[in-house]
């Protein structure tokens, strides 16, 4: 699973489908390139929290998108996971079934 980095790519996968959850909103769009390589990419802003916040956020969506991206994401296609304010207090366990349940509304 490929990391998301270039700017272009995050606003590419605006464009695609988006399942907005209590914890996080998914971004999922299909790149179209014939690569059946699923790719994440995490964006917490400011307004969630200073540093340690934001990136205790993003480890955290890190270890779940290992967890779940491979055996419930779309192959070929990018996945954005954008923070939001109650995704740092929430379970795990929640965070996972949020995410299974925001990529099976993207794969419909």
């Amino acid at each position: 699973m490929a990391t998301i980095k270039a700017r272009r790519d995050f606003l590419a996968a605006n464009a695609g489908r988006r399942a907005p959850m209590p914890g996080f909103v998914l971004l999922a769009r299909p790149r179209g390139d014939d690569d059946p390589a699923m790719r994440i990419g995490i964006t917490v802003t400011r307004k969630i929290g200073n540093a340690v916040v934001r990136n205790r956020m993003k480890r955290r969506f890190r270890a779940l998108a290992r967890e779940v991206l491979p055996e419930h994401g779309l192959a070929g296609a990018d996945h954005i996971l954008i923070g939001r304010a109650g995704g740092v207090e929430r379970d795990f366990g929640a965070l996972r079934a949020e995410l299974v349940k925001a990529l099976a509304k993207v794969a419909r």
